[in-house]
């Protein structure tokens, strides 16, 4: 029970992102530059966008990653692995005088499937996705939605019938990232107590 004098009023005028933790997946989204190379970039606000398959992120209007996800009409999503967030380091490494990440070429990659992309060696889960919509004018960012056409996952964090739910978190953690700054390792986890007769 919150007892009065224990909340913090926040002042909606400025982000409020900064001043708690929230809890997100770490992926690298890739595209197709216009000089026909790939660009793999870090993003934190992504995630399905309805029971279907569809998928989402949020990204800055200036950012190379939305103008090619635009320009190609595909995109592509890797999750990162615990082990791996250094990749995610050396994706969102800066530009160089010519537009280029030299930091890239560190990451190895592999051909999409389906779509005009790579994706990022060592992760467990991979999607595919044309570009459904843009919505813009989120403040200063933009909410890029994809059509999954294609979709890979590592058998090992496969859910099937015959292995229990926690074994599997446990042997094939997960990699959060805690905005702002901070990476955590998801190796434990309950099932939630739903009532009975829920349905989504």
């Amino acid at each position: 029970m919150n007892e009065p004098g224990r909340l913090v009023q926040l002042s909606t005028e400025h982000p409020l992102w900064e001043r708690f933790f929230c809890v997100f997946p770490l992926v690298l989204i890739g595209t197709r530059e216009p000089d026909g190379s790939h660009d793999l970039a870090p993003k934190h606000m992504a995630m399905p966008l309805s029971w279907q398959n569809y998928f989402g992120f949020v990204c800055a209007e200036s950012h190379a990653t939305l103008q090619n996800a635009r320009r190609t009409g595909v995109f592509t999503v890797s999750f990162l692995r615990p082990a791996h967030v250094l990749d995610a380091t050396l994706a969102a490494s800066p530009r160089d005088a010519e537009g280029h990440k030299p930091l890239l070429r560190e990451l190895a990659v592999f051909p999409a499937s389906t779509v005009d992309g790579v994706l990022a060696e060592g992760c467990d889960r991979y999607l595919e996705c044309e570009l459904e919509r843009v919505v813009e004018d989120l403040g200063e960012n933009t909410l890029v939605i994809g059509r999954v056409v294609a979709a890979q996952v590592a058998a090992e964090v496969l859910r099937v019938e015959d292995r229990e739910d926690s074994e599997l978190v446990h042997d094939a953690p997960l990699l959060a990232y805690l905005h702002p700054g901070r990476v955590a390792t998801i190796d434990r986890s309950q099932g939630f107590p739903f009532p009975a007769g829920f349905r989504r």
